[in-house]
């Protein structure tokens, strides 16, 4: 699984996910990809069976880029636990994917097998996605 080998503090906040994506809402590296539509945490074994899927589809063609990392630790306190004592253990790894950000990229396909093999990695996520090409502008 995906998750940082180090990090500053061990536990962190939850945070808000509203507004636009930062960064990384054009594709940079391939020719098509796939662009967040709702907000949504993108958690370690999610971005790991999108990453399966697409390489299995990919074979020995086509390149995929993830752009998406899990930098962000969740904490889960125990079942049946009383209030207090403190912050739980973290529990996984997510991403913080707000909307219009690029989650992964493709590239030495044409368009209708891209959008099969992206069509497969949207159904693993757990938010609406849209298919995007190098120089489309998509604004909402």
């Amino acid at each position: 699984m995906l998750m940082p080998k180090k990090t500053k503090f061990r536990k962190m906040q939850r945070g808000r996910m509203t507004g636009r994506s930062k960064g990384a809402r054009t594709i940079e590296f391939g020719e098509y990809g796939l662009q967040a539509i709702d907000p949504g945490w993108l958690t370690a074994q999610q971005i790991e069976a999108i990453r399966v899927t697409m390489s299995r589809k990919l074979k020995k063609i086509g390149k995929l880029f993830l752009r998406v990392f899990p930098d962000k630790p969740i904490t889960k306190k125990p079942a049946e636990t009383r209030m207090g004592k403190g912050k739980g253990p973290i529990d996984k790894w997510v991403s913080v994917v707000k909307r219009e950000r690029i989650i992964c990229e493709i590239s030495g396909l044409d368009e209708q097998e891209a959008r099969l093999v992206l069509r497969q990695a949207a159904y693993k996520l757990p938010m609406k996605t849209r298919f995007v090409k190098k120089n489309d502008t998509y604004e909402s």
